[in-house]
């Protein structure tokens, strides 16, 4: 059976990633830092699933967790906003955003993919976002880890290739999510072509394909936004 960990399991797209994966046959390793009621009804209604807890920010904690775990597939969608002005953002809001993107990332992606390198195989999909392609007002924090995310994933699939490994990522629009909810969703949704909101299931759909089915295809980052970045 093919093994998955999803870091931010307990986030509306970590979640919709956790049910398709499993749907598809995979173990599925969920991580959470502090919804440990949501952590534990997901994997009470995914039968092959298991919990790990760890702070993605800390070093010597992922490292711990994840030092005896082998896994086929990464799926780092760990993310947090904290938008602000860049003129009224404090040092915290940056450093908090940086560190749990992209900081995070490189931890979880330098403990799991030794192994995918003695094994030569493996897929890392990286959840980005459009901020990170073209910006966005208020996210000067959020926008600069996504874009940092975005150049990880193009630098990496170039190391990578040689041991069989993909590393793709996925840069989704607005999303039904936590962290849409206070968005006016209405005035929103003239930018977008579709006219609608994106739902995590259809982002969820991408990942799967870019980390078990696109056997050919790495470094790339598929734009999931309803047409709202060309």
């Amino acid at each position: 059976m093919k093994k998955v960990l999803i870091t931010g399991s307990t986030g509306s797209i970590g979640e919709a990633c956790a049910k398709y994966f499993h749907k598809n046959g995979f173990f599925v390793y969920l991580h959470y830092r502090s919804n440990e009621e949501k952590a534990a009804n997901l994997q009470k209604e995914l039968q092959n699933s298991e919990i790990i807890k760890f702070d993605i920010t800390n070093k010597e904690d992922v490292f711990h967790k994840l030092e005896n775990i082998d896994v086929d597939v990464l799926v780092n969608n760990a993310g947090i906003t904290k938008d602000k002005l860049f003129f009224w953002m404090e040092d915290d809001d940056w450093n908090d955003v940086i560190n749990t993107s992209i900081n995070g990332t490189y931890y979880v992606t330098k403990a799991l993919v030794k192994n995918m390198i003695s094994n030569k195989k493996g897929s890392i999909v990286n959840i980005a976002s459009v901020s990170g392609l073209v910006g966005n007002a208020g996210q000067t924090n959020y926008s600069a880890a996504k874009g940092a995310m975005i150049a990880f994933t193009k630098a990496l699939s170039i190391e990578l290739a040689r041991y069989k490994i993909r590393v793709n990522g996925v840069a989704p629009g607005l999303i039904e999510s936590e962290m849409t909810h206070d968005l006016d969703l209405k005035e929103l949704k003239k930018t977008i072509p579709l006219k609608r909101i994106g739902k995590p299931e259809e982002v969820a759909e991408c990942v799967y394909f870019l980390a078990d089915k696109a056997s050919y295809v790495t470094g790339e980052i598929l734009n999931i936004s309803g047409g709202m970045v060309r």
